[in-house]
C-alpha cells in the first residue's frame, strides 16, 4: 500500500477507537477502507449502533426516529412509482423492520434480510418474513430490491452485486441508498465526517463509483435522488467525533450549507440511486 494512496486517516469513533485508513481507488473513484477487519461484527456494539435499535432515549435517538417515520413514506411512495403487476420486495439489512413493515402495510409482499441477530429478533417481532443472508432467501425473484446505507456495509462487494441481480427480476427495480463523500459535509468535517464510519463502512462511494461500478454489472443509474435529512444528522455525529460534543446549532448550519451548496451541484450528503438492468 502506498502512503500516496491514502486520502484520509480515521478512526473508529463509536466502538473500538482503532484507527483506519481510506485508501483512493482511481479506477472506481470510490475510497476503500483499509484494514478490513476479518471480524466486522464485533464492531456493532448494539448499545452504540442505532439503527439496530427502536429506542428514544438520547436526544440523537428521538430526532433519528422521527425523521425515519418521514422517510418510511418517501420510501413506499418512492418503490410505488416502480411496482409491476406483483408488488414484491426485498429489503437487504432491513435492520428493525421499520420499512418493511411499512411497506407491507401499503399491499407490498416483504422479505427482508438482517445478519444482525438482536434487529433481526426486533423484525421478526413485527410479524415479517426476515432471512439471515440472500444465500437462505427461497428461490424467488423480486420486483423490487432495496438498500437502504447498506452497501457500503457489505464485504465482497462484486460478488454481493451479483447475488442481488440474480434476485431481480427481468424488469425489477435496484434502489441503493449510500453516503456521498465528495459532499461538502463529508469535506468540512474530513477524518471526523461521521459517514465515513470506519471500519462498518467498507466502500465510500461518489456518483461516478456507482455509475463505473454498477456498468460492471449492466446496471443503469435511472434516477438519482436527494437524501436531505441526511446532512443534519451526520452533521450532529460529526460536530461528536470533532469536538468531544454535540453543538446543535453548528451542525443545523453545517448540515444547511451542504444541502444548499449540492442544490447546485448535485453532491448531497447521502444519494438514493434507482437502477435499471440493462
Amino acid at each position: 500500500m502506498l502512503e500516496k494512496n491514502i486520502k484520509i486517516k480515521t478512526k473508529d469513533y463509536l466502538v473500538s477507537q482503532e484507527k483506519f485508513n481510506l485508501i483512493f481507488d482511481e479506477e472506481s473513484d470510490m475510497l476503500i477502507t483499509n484494514p478490513e477487519p476479518k471480524n466486522l461484527e464485533k464492531y456493532y456494539d448494539p448499545k452504540n449502533y442505532i439503527s439496530h435499535s427502536d429506542e428514544k432515549n438520547s436526544f440523537i435517538e428521538k430526532v433519528y426516529q422521527e425523521v425515519k417515520k418521514i422517510t418510511l413514506k418517501k420510501k413506499v411512495k418512492l418503490i410505488d412509482q416502480y411496482s409491476l403487476k406483483e408488488k414484491t420486495l426485498l429489503d437487504i439489512g432491513c435492520g428493525t423492520g421499520e420499512f418493511l413493515a411499512y411497506a407491507k402495510n401499503k399491499k407490498w409482499n416483504t422479505v427482508g434480510v438482517e445478519v444482525n441477530q438482536m434487529a433481526s429478533k426486533k423484525a421478526t417481532n413485527k410479524n415479517l418474513e426476515i432471512y439471515k443472508t440472500t444465500k437462505d432467501l427461497p428461490s424467488t425473484k423480486y420486483n423490487i430490491i432495496t438498500l437502504w446505507h447498506v452497501l457500503e456495509h457489505l464485504p465482497n462487494l462484486d460478488e454481493q452485486i451479483n447475488n442481488i441481480k440474480k434476485r431481480l427480476e427481468k424488469n425489477g427495480t435496484l434502489i441503493i441508498a449510500v453516503p456521498n463523500y465528495k459532499s461538502y459535509d463529508a469535506e468540512y468535517y474530513k477524518e471526523f465526517w461521521a459517514a465515513y464510519d470506519t471500519p462498518r463502512h467498507l466502500w465510500h462511494f461518489s456518483q461516478n463509483a456507482i455509475k463505473i461500478i454498477f456498468e460492471k454489472h449492466n446496471f443503469r443509474v435511472d434516477k438519482t435522488l436527494p437524501m436531505y435529512f441526511d446532512s443534519y444528522y451526520v452533521s450532529l455525529l460529526s460536530e461528536k467525533y470533532k469536538n468531544g460534543k454535540s453543538n446543535y446549532l453548528k451542525a443545523f448550519y453545517r448540515g444547511l450549507v451542504s444541502n444548499i451548496i449540492a442544490k447546485s451541484n448535485g453532491e448531497y450528503s447521502s444519494l438514493i440511486y434507482v437502477l435499471k438492468k440493462e
